[in-house]
């Protein structure tokens, strides 16, 4: 029997990292739907199902100590390489599995916990209609009453144009036996060709193209996850809620904070249609085709209890906002799951103007004389926005300092992974008990800072930087070229550390990532 049972293992998936997964995150959104949240201030027990290579729920576990973490995958490579950063971080609060959905389901794995949170990035309509069952199986038996799952997965009726693109690639790849990431090379060449020859499903479906260009340049290891599955199969909402209800799940919103806010991507005729629905489910789904959703991120709960008014503004008056970007670097012109958002600067820009300084709670920035003319809802969709733009971070204030420790030893590993590869892109911050994204040369200066604490010249630093970039064949890019020599690859790296050091560095050790 094939034990892939259909789903293509022959690669690893991309190392990503999914902030969404976050307890705190998870527990902002509850609140920002009116739903009672999981106390993150008393030990709580966390699973994810699918890791792939476990960036995320590693940087979770180290984030959020006082949670116990577990997290399962079928795929060997997969558990060996998180199991292996987690022994090196030295993460005593995460327990991975090698395990199928089946047997997940089916109690194969002795003395498991009751879960607060469960846990799925993508999967879900990657595989077969049995393993949905069985993880709809597993919900059933392992989620607290109270507890919340996250669902994120392909949507209907976005994909609908390329259900047959996808087909394409599948049967391309039945005749040309080889290694998963090379059919991809070939089946995106026949499909060029394809294109080139003005076939009638790609010359009539024009909105291809980002797909077609993704395919032709994107990461093979993506791309095989992506569409090389034999039981892929996008779902509709509807199709989704249904199946969570037999674990007696109800839907209290998405994971996109900015969908909270029905006004920023409907016009009143269209709010006013969909609200003589009455059915909630068959509501979200009819709102799918308004906006042909084709990624849902959804948040399920087991027993929903509502909280009152004056309970939900507690909870928000608890929520901390903090810049995750350089003020400089902020924009407020943001392109959002919605669509794009243009946030007024009258409103937007003394938020982040205050932020920017020091962190501060969504309360006191409703209390400060320039938002006499904002309420506190206001100042609630300013940081929902900004924080779905990726551009600031909401953390709860809790009773005891946070501890750090574990969070500082994975990064040092993260950032020592950028003497070989780059694929560990992020770090992680306790204080916002999630992590943030951070590239190559980002990672590249935490490791030499790391190194040598007292470093501070730009100079020193580059030079550092570009011996280890050196070593791996890397080298800095300038108008589109490569450049060859030293002098200039430490020239640039200056002026890249420089520009870190007086701008992204200050945030890093506000978040506690250093």
């Amino acid at each position: 029997m094939d034990w892939t049972a259909g789903y293509n293992s022959e690669v690893e998936y991309t190392a990503g990292f999914y902030r969404e997964q976050s307890p705190v995150y998870l527990n902002f959104v509850c609140v920002l739907h009116g739903y009672e949240p999981v106390p993150l201030d008393q030990p709580y027990n966390y699973c994810e199902l699918g890791f792939g290579r476990g960036l995320t729920v590693n940087l979770l576990a180290a984030a959020n100590p006082t949670g116990a973490f577990f997290a399962a995958d079928f795929n060997p490579a997969h558990v060996a390489g998180a199991q292996q950063l987690a022994k090196n971080a030295k993460l005593e609060n995460l327990t991975l599995l090698e395990n199928s959905f089946e047997e997940l389901a089916q109690g194969a794995v002795a003395d498991l916990p009751q879960f607060d949170f469960i846990t799925l990035h993508g999967i879900y309509t990657w595989v077969t209609a049995e393993n949905r069952h069985h993880i709809t199986q597993f919900i059933s038996r392992y989620l607290k009453p109270g507890g919340l799952v996250y669902l994120s997965y392909n949507a209907m009726p976005g994909w609908t144009m390329a259900l047959p693109l996808q087909r394409l690639l599948v049967e391309h790849a039945d005749l040309h036996p080889n290694r998963s990431d090379k059919q991809i090379d070939l089946a995106a060449t026949f499909v060029e060709k394809m294109v080139e020859l003005n076939a009638g499903y790609f010359s009539s479906n024009p909105g291809l193209k980002q797909r077609l260009d993704t395919i032709k340049n994107g990461s093979r290891n993506y791309l095989v996850h992506e569409y090389m599955h034999k039981h892929w199969q996008p779902l509709y909402f509807a199709d989704v809620a249904r199946d969570m209800s037999e674990a007696k799940l109800d839907f209290i919103g998405s994971a996109e904070l900015p969908f909270a806010f029905q006004s920023l991507y409907l016009n009143q005729e269209r709010q006013d249609f969909l609200n003589t629905i009455t059915d909630q489910t068959i509501r979200e789904t009819m709102q799918d085709y308004f906006l042909n959703t084709g990624f849902r991120k959804d948040v399920f709960v087991r027993g929903a209890r509502r909280m009152s008014s004056t309970r939900q503004a507690e909870f928000f008056s608890k929520a901390n906002l903090t810049l995750i970007a350089p003020r400089g670097d902020i924009s407020l012109n943001m392109k959002l799951a919605i669509g794009e958002v243009n946030g007024k600067p009258e409103v937007y820009n003394p938020a982040i103007d205050a932020i920017a300084e020091t962190p501060k709670t969504l309360k006191e920035l409703s209390q400060l004389p320039w938002s006499s003319g904002n309420n506190f809802k206001s100042m609630i969709e300013v940081a929902s926005i900004l924080t779905g733009s990726n551009q600031s971070g909401i953390y709860f204030n809790t009773p005891t300092a946070a501890d750090t420790n574990a969070a500082k030893r994975l990064n040092r590993i993260l950032a020592e992974q950028t003497r070989y590869s780059d694929e560990y892109q992020a770090l992680c911050s306790p204080v916002l008990g999630n992590g943030i994204n951070a590239n190559y040369l980002e990672r590249l200066l935490v490791l030499l800072l790391l190194d040598d604490p007292t470093a501070t010249e730009p100079e020193k630093l580059a030079i550092s930087g570009w011996n280890i970039m050196k070593a791996q064949g890397r080298c800095m890019i300038k108008d589109g070229k490569r450049l060859e020599l030293d002098e200039d690859n430490i020239m640039i790296l200056v002026q890249n550390f420089s520009h870190l050091i007086s701008h992204k560095l200050p945030i890093w050790k506000q978040l506690q990532i250093l």
